[in-house]
């Protein structure tokens, strides 16, 4: 596989565009330190296709997080060239990226989600009233087509939910108001195909601020993972097999990172499935790999690994 040319592609349009750059530099610099032909690329949507004619890559290596990258679109475009890419696919992609749609899969799946309504822009008129009589505080109000926690907030009193509304619908005309899961934050990373899928150790976040946002993943010192989680034997056990269920029930490929509130039950709610999680210095799938004694660049190779054995 070291003769075959291999592309990063990074950056672009969209809000994580910063993150993903960091993520894309990080896997150039693993798989040039394992002797690959790589190099990087910045992705730009108007000339994508062109780039890639131009390039002809044996494997794109997907470090995209948000718009274009994360939520298919990229992918079909690769799907029509013929060109293989690490990670989910275009179905898997785009209804992870719908928090809306992903929400109903995982309902229809019966995976344990946290009850949750979507609103429009259309329904802005006494929007702030209509959820306080439908869903009473606290409660998450996210975007429902953004990742790296862009524009969630949670809502701990009544009098936050207008600015709480303002700011998740800054990302667009659809957001996801979702019930508040009090208790620790678990995340999983599951990697393979959904027959033979594994998911590594399971990360306890904690955070100085509290609030585990855009600021707190990626400054380095503002979050704490704590591998393994500290959690029951019981729950651990629920919670891998509610990740691994998750990534099945969604078709995913690759690595994809479960985010988890555990219940005062013991019960994981599956709150956000991340099809392209960060790989960053503060990233959680590296820190999930590294305990289960895989490096960062032995994480990366796999990826191409995997991608090319499906190709075969």
């Amino acid at each position: 596989m070291k003769d075959k040319k291999i592309i990063v592609v990074m950056g672009g349009p969209s809000s994580e565009a910063e993150v993903s750059r960091r993520s894309g530099a990080a896997a150039l610099a693993a798989l040039q330190s394992k002797g690959y032909h790589v190099e990087g690329m910045e992705f730009s949507p108007r000339n994508f296709y062109a780039d890639m004619e131009r390039l002809s890559p044996d494997i794109v290596f997907n470090a995209m997080h948000g718009a274009y990258g994360e939520d298919g679109r990229m992918q079909a475009v690769l799907d029509l060239m013929g060109i293989p890419c690490t990670g989910s696919g275009v179905l898997a992609s785009a209804m992870s990226m719908d928090k809306a749609a992903a929400k109903n899969v995982m309902l229809g799946a019966g995976i344990s989600t946290p009850k949750a309504r979507a609103y429009r822009t259309s329904d802005r008129a006494g929007l702030r009233a209509r959820i306080l009589r439908e869903m009473p505080v606290p409660i998450v109000v996210k975007p429902t087509a953004q990742g790296s926690s862009v524009g969630v907030v949670i809502v701990r009193d009544a009098a936050e939910l207008s600015d709480a509304l303002d700011e998740a619908f800054a990302y667009g005309d659809e957001i996801l108001v979702e019930e508040f899961i009090d208790g620790p934050e678990l995340t999983a990373a599951v990697w393979g195909t959904p027959e033979t899928c594994d998911a590594l150790p399971v990360i306890e976040i904690t955070t100085e601020s509290g609030r585990y946002d855009y600021e707190s993943k990626y400054t380095v010192g503002a979050s704490h993972h704590i591998i393994p989680a500290r959690i029951s034997a019981e729950a651990m056990t629920r919670t891998r097999e509610t990740a691994e269920r998750t990534f099945r029930v969604f078709g995913c490929r690759g690595v994809a990172r479960i985010d988890m509130m555990l219940s005062a039950e013991d019960v994981p709610y599956v709150i956000d499935i991340n099809t392209m999680p960060g790989m960053t210095e503060t990233s959680l799938v590296p820190d999930a790999a590294r305990a289960a004694g895989i490096s960062f660049a032995d994480l990366c190779e796999r990826l191409l690994e995997m991608t090319l054995e499906e190709k075969e």
